[in-house]
C-alpha cells in the first residue's frame, strides 16, 4: 500500500519571528522500501530553541536548512514496516527525522527504545538532549559544590527545570528566573527550587539581588538579554556560566539598544575570573550520554527528578508552538504528537 506523507519545509528565511509564509505544507507519496530500508510514521516530534538558528543561513556550529527542505528536528517514531532483520513492526526508535509524518531510513543512527517503552516522549526531553544538555553544562561547566548559589534560566523549560532539580541534588542553594507567577510557583513547589524571580516583574533585578543575598556561584544562561544584565553584578569571584542559549535574541534583527555592556562583561570576567564557556552537547559530550542516562533513570526511579512535558496536537499547529515556546509561552518541553501509534 502506498504511504502518503505531509512535511513541513522552509520555503524562506524568517527575519525577525518566524511565519506560516516561511514554511510550506506538502504532501509526497513515499515510493515502497527496498531491501534493508524501514517506514518511520512520526508519533512526537520535538520543539527546541536550536531551531531558530538552522533557519538561518547566518554561520553557526551546523549547517543551516536549506530552502525547500524538510525542518530538522528529534523525533520518536514507530516502525510501520520494515525490510531490516535489525528492526521489527511495532518497535520505537529515537530518529531526526524532523518535521514530517513519514520517513524512510536504512536504520543508521536509530536508537532502539524496545517495543512498549513506558514514556517514550521522555526520548526526546529528560532522556534526551534536553536532559543530557542540563546535566553535562551544570556538573560538567558549572561544577556547583554543596553550599553554593546557583540560578538557571528558563527556570521551568526542560534544560532549566533539570539543571535547578540537579543543583538541589548535589546540596545547592537554587534560585529560578521563569516567566509568570505560575511557573515560579511550580519552580518552587513542585521542583523544589528555593527562589523563583518573575523576569516580567519591574524590580526584577531588585528581587534576585535579595534572593542572591550571597551573590551567584553557578549562573546556567539559557536567556541573555535583561536576565544576564541582572546576574552579572551578582557573579562571585570564580563564578562558573555554562552557556547553553540566548533565546530572548534568536529572533533578534539587530542589536539590542543601550550602552555597549561589552567593556563591563569583560571587566568582570578578568577582575572576578568568571569561567563562561559555551558548548555543544553532542559534539563535545557525545561520548558521555551513558554517564547520564544511568544517572538520570536512577534519579527518575527514585523521584528526585520531576518533569513536565507542553503536549501539542497535529503538525498544523507546529509553527505556532515553536514560536510560543520561543517566547516562553510554553510551560515544560514542547513536543508535538504528529500520530496516534499503531
Amino acid at each position: 500500500m502506498s504511504v502518503t506523507s505531509r512535511q513541513l519545509t522552509l520555503a524562506s528565511r524568517p527575519h525577525g519571528a518566524p511565519t506560516d509564509e516561511n514554511f510550506a505544507l506538502k504532501t509526497l507519496e513515499l515510493p515502497p522500501l527496498k531491501n534493508g530500508e524501514v517506514l518511520l510514521r512520526t508519533i512526537y516530534l520535538s520543539l527546541d530553541p536550536y531551531m531558530r538558528g538552522r533557519m538561518s543561513d547566518a554561520k553557526s556550529y551546523a549547517d543551516p536548512v536549506n530552502v525547500g527542505d524538510v525542518m530538522v528536528g528529534a523525533t520518536v517514531c514507530q516502525v510501520q514496516e520494515s525490510k531490516n532483520d535489525s528492526f521489527s513492526e511495532g518497535e520505537w526508535v529515537l530518529a531526526y527525522t524532523g518535521w514530517q509524518d513519514y520517513a524512510i531510513s536504512n536504520g543508521e543512527g536509530l536508537m532502539q527504545l524496545g517495543k512498549e517503552p513506558a514514556n517514550p516522549s521522555y526520548a526526546l526531553g529528560i532522556m534526551g538532549m534536553p536532559g543530557f544538555t542540563a546535566y553535562m553544562g551544570l556538573l560538567d561547566i558549572g561544577a556547583p559544590k554543596a553550599g553554593e548559589t546557583v540560578v538557571v534560566a528558563a527556570a521551568t523549560g526542560p534544560v532549566g527545570a533539570t539543571v535547578g532539580q540537579i543543583a538541589k541534588i548535589k546540596g545547592c542553594r537554587v534560585v529560578g528566573v521563569a516567566g509568570g507567577s505560575e511557573k515560579c510557583k511550580h519552580a518552587v513547589e513542585v521542583l523544589g527550587f528555593d527562589a523563583c524571580i518573575d523576569h516580567k516583574a519591574d524590580n526584577f533585578a531588585q528581587q534576585l539581588e535579595q534572593a542572591c543575598d550571597n551573590g551567584i556561584d553557578v549562573y546556567y544562561e539559557n536567556v541573555g538579554g535583561k536576565v544576564f544584565d541582572a546576574v552579572l553584578p551578582l557573579l562571585n569571584t570564580s563564578a562558573r556560566v555554562p552557556v547553553c542559549g540566548l533565546v530572548s535574541q534568536y529572533n533578534a534583527t539587530s542589536l539590542p539598544e543601550g550602552p555597549d555592556r561589552l567593556g563591563m562583561l569583560m571587566g568582570q570576567i578578568l577582575s572576578k575570573r568568571i569561567k563562561m564557556q559555551g558548548f555543544i552537547i553532542f559534539d563535545d559530550y557525545g561520548h558521555r550520554y551513558d554517564e547520564f542516562a544511568t544517572a538520570m533513570q536512577q534519579w527518575l526511579q527514585d523521584g528526585k527528578i520531576q518533569y513536565r512535558e507542553h503536549m501539542v496536537e497535529g503538525i498544523e499547529n507546529t509553527i505556532t508552538a515553536f514560536n510560543d515556546m520561543i517566547s516562553g509561552k510554553n510551560f515544560g518541553k514542547t513536543v508535538v504528537k504528529i500520530n496516534s501509534p499503531l
